[in-house]
């Protein structure tokens, strides 16, 4: 046997907190609207009204693009999004938000905010201090690129 302790590993714990986040933020989206994380995920990176390709999304949240692809064209179907080939590289495809996934964007938005106040009054006032080791964290995990 070993002394390790998977409940104090901060990987394992940084997961825990992660999909329990998750899943209590996703029953908004999913009940209200029927979509996934990946989908909310793409539409939340396309509010600011700024078309943006797959592989911005894939680089900003660190999911694969295959499933950005496939939450992108779920989102088409449903007529949340817009998907436009770039002109000066038709190799990318841009994303925006259709006047539908505007108004989804603008029910939920609030709805978040919410669900993020309850989160930041757990932190009992330390919500700088842990958005700092958190962006710490986030920097000290990023993948190196290979040289």
């Amino acid at each position: 046997m070993t002394d390790f302790d998977l409940d104090s590993f901060l990987p394992y714990q940084l997961s825990v907190l992660s999909a329990r986040v998750s899943a209590g933020f996703s029953k908004h989206y999913r009940e209200a609207y029927g979509i996934s994380v990946a989908e909310w995920r793409v539409v939340a990176h396309l509010s600011n009204g700024n078309a943006v390709s797959v592989r911005e999304i894939h680089d900003r949240v660190n999911m694969d693009k295959p499933k950005v692809s496939r939450a992108a064209s779920r989102l088409e179907d449903a007529g949340y999004i817009t998907k436009v080939e770039n002109k000066s590289d038709r190799r990318l495809v841009e994303l925006s938000l259709t006047d539908k996934g505007r108004a989804m964007i603008e029910a939920l938005a609030p709805i978040a905010k919410a669900y993020e106040k309850k989160l930041v009054e757990a932190l009992d006032g330390a919500d700088d201090a842990f958005r700092a080791q958190l962006n710490g964290l986030i920097a000290a995990a990023k993948p190196r690129s290979k040289d």
